[in-house]
């Protein structure tokens, strides 16, 4: 078989020429590194001592660099090679032999200085102790500066270092054959491995890993990135730019990228502007692309590499303009979602820019639509978690249904279509609720639920402060004045026999509140519902999905039940906010009761006199059970549904539940319940919306 690689001995000092010069592309002198400073120290010190050190791993690509290279740094030549393994090393060993500052994971610049002690032969990190400490050499770059007299440098050590200990002559010898031996590591000869050109990208990722499992695997994200920084390194440097500014927070009247949903990173905004640029998620398309290649007959040429890169340099421009990026932001924080803490998935939030920048910029979508048609897509892929598993697949998918769009109302049909399919009837009545039955704290059902509650300025949970106070930016790192606690405490389902903690942490059992109880929910409800109204009751028990006469339901029990109607909420949320629906609006709150027997019997309005019970036997009949059914199964599959009256007869006249003689109002409710369930079904639950009301001193 024959080999993909060559080997070749190359002195240290040849490498950092190739680097300085253009020859060799290295982009993490651009990027954050990662190693710590004792880890450069450790490597200096293995060099010094004669220890393998590793080797280096470039590659030859097939590149038609032309005859200039793109970019403000302009160097002596087109890099030949792409540096694969032994980046972190190479990094450490450049920024200390020419002192060149490298960049942290909080974008600042930092210059690494390591300390050397000749009479021990010791290496130490340079700190404020060590600058001090005369018997070390503070700064080893300074052996390597062009103009650098390592006599001079020895002979002035000496001279400071007598002024504290007598020297002796061995000592001198000692030290000068130190500081040789650690001047001449420009020499250190690294065994460097070539790729040749005919291996391609995915190759090069295979053999990173093969022969270095514990390192930074590369993706096609940091060979575009390479690309960059190799055809147009100011591009590559207004990304880094842009992540840097948004970590910080910015100063009064400062325009900024920052902000409370995300920290982007470059690879993450790479791959939006990719997005935009081709409509193409897998990068490994667009990494050919932007070499030259033309994908139909494999061909590269300089033509065509310019001409991708133009693409990729306007849709750029978009994805950091900051009007663009801060108008959408708005789109996702008035689609419930209002911190970071509430973005499940950062994968979901920057496809969705992707949306948002094509229907802005390409398809012209009036603002208000786009805003909507955004909010609709991110909340759907927010709360299916639609790319938190083959994520660049799925993308791919979508992005490949616009490639042939060529209109506004073509473009808003895929995506409503996407959509539509994915939150189908099935979804809201049996996925959702499944999907809540989970102790998982950053379910995207559970945060979807949350956005709900800011969809519909809703309060928390016997309080008159809105939930979306609990997620508000000023929040973040504090102590909330609103936070999740548990309907029934931990200490209450312990003394009933629920030890598992993955019972008692069920996200069913949590909602945002002031309070955090552990008595029975039978003991404190009471003592807290006097404190308000019943119409604020009524709302917040809607808001919270809390089914009647919670407090005292068995604990499964009510955890089946709250998760049906938190599906339910959600999917009115969700109709009224992003299909303009006004008929998907919850209605039921508004009925009054009075008008509505006045009104007397409609298409949409029915009236039976009781539940089970016969009126004229007195007995229970299974008849009046079956003409109950009868009546919801009709209005279920009426389009716009209906009203049933349990208590009132025919002719309007009052007659009650009590004649169906159950011990309270909560087992009327539970029986209504099971029946609906047995006879049509737990999935139309949501549906239904049950509640007792009192008309002329009677209860129906």
């Amino acid at each position: 078989m024959d080999l993909v690689f060559k080997k070749v001995d190359t002195p240290l000092q040849s490498i950092i020429l190739d680097i300085e010069m253009g020859k060799i592309g290295l982009p993490d002198l651009q990027r954050p590194f990662v190693w710590e400073n004792f880890q450069v120290r450790n490597l200096l010190d293995s060099m010094y001592r004669g220890f393998p050190v590793g080797y280096l791993l470039f590659w030859e690509p097939t590149l038609d660099t032309g005859k200039k290279t793109i970019g403000e740094n302009l160097k002596q030549s087109s890099p030949k090679l792409l540096i694969v393994d032994g980046q972190q090393r190479l990094t450490s060993l450049f920024a200390v032999f020419t002192g060149t500052p490298i960049v942290r994971k909080d974008y600042k610049k930092e210059t690494i200085q390591i300390a050397f002690n000749p009479l021990l032969e010791k290496f130490e990190v340079s700190d404020a102790a060590i600058r001090k400490d005369r018997s070390f050499l503070s700064n080893v770059t300074v052996l390597w500066e062009p103009d650098a007299d390592i006599f001079e440098i020895v002979d002035e050590y000496i001279v400071k270092l007598s002024k504290v200990q007598e020297l002796t002559k061995g000592e001198k010898k000692q030290i000068r054959s130190a500081v040789s031996k650690l001047s001449n590591l420009k020499n250190h000869s690294f065994v460097s491995l070539e790729l040749l050109p005919a291996v391609n990208e995915e190759q090069v990722a295979e053999v990173f890993v093969r022969v270095n499992s514990q390192g930074k695997t590369l993706n096609t994200a940091d060979f575009i990135l390479t690309l960059m920084s190799v055809f147009w390194d100011e591009g590559r440097k207004e990304l880094e730019n842009f992540c840097r500014l948004a970590k910080k927070i910015p100063s009064l009247g400062e325009d900024s990228p920052f902000n409370y949903l995300i920290d982007p990173t470059p690879d993450q905004l790479l791959r939006v502007s990719v997005g935009v640029a081709f409509r193409r998620a897998r990068l490994r398309y667009v990494y050919s692309l932007l070499c030259g290649k033309d994908l139909e007959s494999g061909e590269f040429s300089a033509e065509s590499r310019e001409k991708q890169f133009e693409k990729l340099k306007q849709a750029q421009f978009h994805v950091l303009d900051l009007e663009h990026w801060h108008d959408f932001l708005k789109v996702i924080h008035d689609a419930g979602f209002r911190s970071l803490k509430m973005i499940s998935s950062e994968t979901n939030l920057l496809y969705a820019y992707v949306f948002y920048l094509l229907g802005k910029t390409e398809f012209n979508i009036e603002e208000n639509e786009l805003h909507r048609l955004i909010g609709h897509w991110f909340f759907m892929t927010a709360l299916t978690g639609r790319y938190t598993g083959s994520s660049e697949s799925i993308m791919e998918s979508d992005l490949a249904r616009l490639r042939e769009v060529r209109n506004t109302t073509e473009f808003t049909q895929v995506l409503e279509n996407i959509c539509s399919n994915a939150l189908t009837r099935d979804y809201w009545e049996i996925t959702l609720p499944n999907n809540l039955a989970t102790s998982t704290s950053r379910s995207p059902s559970m945060l979807g639920y949350y956005a709900t509650l800011n969809l519909l300025n809703a309060k928390a949970l016997y309080s008159n402060k809105y939930v979306a106070e609990v997620v508000a930016p000023s929040d973040i790192g504090k102590q909330a004045a609103i936070e999740r606690h548990r309907l029934f405490s931990q200490s209450y389902l312990e003394s009933v026999g629920v030890s598992s903690e993955t019972e008692i942490d069920q996200i069913a059992n949590f909602t945002i509140s002031e309070f955090n109880i552990d008595d029975a929910p039978s003991v404190y409800v009471p003592s807290i519902e006097a404190e308000f109204s019943a119409e604020e009751l009524e709302q917040m028990y809607h808001w919270h999905a809390l089914p009647p006469n919670w407090p005292a339901m068995p604990y499964q029990e009510f955890l089946n039940r709250r998760r049906i109607l938190m599906a339910c909420v959600m999917k009115k949320a969700y109709e009224k906010s992003f299909l303009d629906d006004e008929t998907a609006v919850d209605k039921t709150l508004e009925i009054d009761i009075g008008e509505l027997i006045a009104e007397g019997e409609t298409v949409t309005t029915e009236f039976k006199g009781t539940l089970r019970t016969n009126l004229h036997t007195n007995q229970k009949d299974t008849r009046m059970e079956f003409a109950i059914l009868r009546t919801i199964a009709g209005f279920l599959n009426s389009r716009g549904g209906g009203t049933l009256v349990i208590g009132i007869g025919d002719d309007g006249s009052t007659i009650g539940i009590s004649v169906d003689n159950f011990d309270s109002e909560d087992k009327m409710h539970q029986h209504l319940i099971n029946l609906i369930k047995e006879n049509i079904g737990l999935g139309k639950i949501s549906h239904i919306h049950s509640r007792f009301e009192d008309h002329e001193g009677v209860k129906s």
